[in-house]
């Protein structure tokens, strides 16, 4: 895209935000319902403007993979062993109750909300020791050079 163009997008994007941040802070800070109204606009524009960044986003990344096969073939390895991590991680995950910290029960034992939950855990704790080992190892090479 042309630098000019984005420069005018981000200046319009800026200022419109700019004139919604003025039209909450307007209202009255006793005035909930007034609030309300004037902070669903500002709402509504951080909600289009997260879609179109994704959207963005996700369609450049496939441009630029689509364009160059090594890249996809890198992009499919690394989605294929974010598939297996999660595979495991459901395997080994247990559906016990999932509590909050006021041990509030959430998602009762045995259901789909609590493997889920208990995969996501697992998940991350995999993609944490996975990733730390990584700087781990970096870091021992830094260090030998």
């Amino acid at each position: 895209m042309n630098k000019r163009f984005l420069t005018i997008l981000i200046a319009i994007i800026g200022v419109i935000g700019f004139a919604l941040y003025i039209n909450i802070m307007m209202v009255d800070g006793e005035d909930k319902a007034g609030q309300d109204v004037a902070a669903s606009p500002m709402v509504t524009f951080s909600i289009v403007l997260l879609i179109a960044s994704i959207v963005i986003t996700v369609l450049a990344s496939l441009m630029g993979v689509l364009k160059n096969p090594a890249a996809l073939k890198k992009a499919l390895l690394g989605v294929l062993s974010l598939g297996v991590v999660i595979l495991i991680a459901y395997l080994i995950a247990d559906s016990n109750a999932v509590v909050d910290a006021n041990a509030k029960e959430i998602a009762a034992a045995g259901s789909s909300v609590s493997k889920m939950t208990s995969t996501g855990i697992w998940g991350s704790l995999f993609l944490l020791v996975v990733g730390g080992a990584f700087f781990i190892f970096d870091l021992l090479k830094g260090l030998i050079k």
